[in-house]
């Protein structure tokens, strides 16, 4: 029961990460604009980008992530052969 319930958070596609980080996105410049009304100038500046490059950094390291398991997950499935 709990591992069909844990793999519903289980990224699998690119198409899923890509969903995933745009809701970061979404949620990370939601967060930038009310640092830039409670901090005007050039502190609110600087925590906005610093919630926007978290999304990049983030959204690099899901879509690195996705494709080594698919790299692994191919290797897996490639029939092993023995070097002469």
């Amino acid at each position: 029961m709990f591992s069909k319930i844990g793999r519903l958070f289980v990224i699998k596609t690119k198409w899923e990460a890509y969903l995933i980080i745009y809701a970061l996105a979404l949620g990370a410049v939601s967060r930038g604009a009310v640092y830039l009304d409670q901090y005007p100038g050039f502190g609110g500046k600087l925590l906005f980008l610093a919630c926007t490059g978290a999304v990049f950094l983030a959204g690099a390291k899901i879509l690195d992530c996705i494709k080594f398991e698919q790299e692994k997950r191919e290797a897996e499935a490639e029939p092993a052969t023995i070097p002469n």
